[in-house]
């Protein structure tokens, strides 16, 4: 039996998408955990980041980047790794590497080392030849707090420089960059980068499933969703399908329809 269709609802781009992305978090599984993952979830995923420096150490990383190629799901390096590489004078080593390996996309940030606006720009410019380059802007550390100006100056200036898309910051625990250490999203600051760049050009790093439903109920179902676990794609999806009570308002927009129709 084929999957379920009598339901009415809202229609998602097919891969390969530009639109609707799914932005992945490995935090180091296997080739075959992977693999399992994507039988299932594969039309679902559209970005694979390797997180934590994990690629580095996997002596299988090749395999696992062959199965997500199988599966038609990009492969990006993560930018704390590019970071440390650029800060011991091995950027061009570790991007030769990871293009050598098969990734496909890397990220470009300044989250974990000093780096200036400028040096960042000239690793984009670098990556951009051999990548799709995603950057991220926004501050791990939750005592640095970028001022609405900034956040819009970095997002345009990362996208004037070769950057497929902006990641909006929000790290694993979503509790900074633009989440207050609450979790909640600080909707001013998320303002200025989709106004700085473009709604499609931001992935928002969501880790929550309160934070996403917030950003399918702002922005739609084709919002780009980013830093989501391996374990909660499917659930994601039916958030942007309106099949959760968080974010049913996309399917049964209106009670006295449903009403007429009953």
């Amino acid at each position: 039996m084929g999957p379920a269709s009598f339901l009415t609802l809202p229609p998602r781009p097919s891969k390969p998408r530009s639109t609707g992305l799914t932005h992945v978090l490995d935090p180091g599984v296997t080739p075959a955990q992977a693999a399992d993952v994507l039988d299932g979830a594969a039309p679902h995923v559209d970005i694979w980041k390797t997180g934590w420096g994990t690629a580095y150490v996997d002596p299988r990383i090749g395999e696992k980047l062959a199965v997500l190629a199988a599966h038609d799901v990009a492969s990006c390096l993560g930018g704390t790794l590019l970071e440390i590489a650029w800060a011991q004078g091995a950027a061009e080593a570790c991007l030769a590497w990871a293009h050598a390996t098969g990734f496909t996309h890397v990220e470009v940030s300044r989250g974990t080392v000093p780096m200036s606006l400028d040096a960042k720009h000239e690793l984009v410019r670098r990556a951009a030849d051999r990548f799709v380059v995603l950057t991220e802007v926004g501050a791990k550390d939750p005592d640095q707090r970028y001022t609405l100006a900034q956040w819009g100056d970095e997002a345009g200036r990362d996208r004037a420089a070769g950057a497929a898309f902006v990641v909006a910051e929000g790290r694993q625990s979503g509790t900074v960059g633009i989440y207050d250490a609450d979790g909640s999203v600080r909707e001013d600051v998320v303002g200025a980068v989709v106004d700085a760049v473009g709604l499609h050009r931001v992935v928002f790093e969501a880790p929550r499933a309160g934070q996403q439903a917030f950003f399918v109920r702002r922005f739609g179902p084709d919002v780009n969703l980013g830093n989501v676990a391996l374990d909660e794609v499917l659930s994601v999806e039916t958030l942007r399908l309106g099949l959760r009570s968080d974010t049913a308002g996309v399917t049964v927009p209106d009670v006295d329809a449903v009403e007429s129709v009953r």
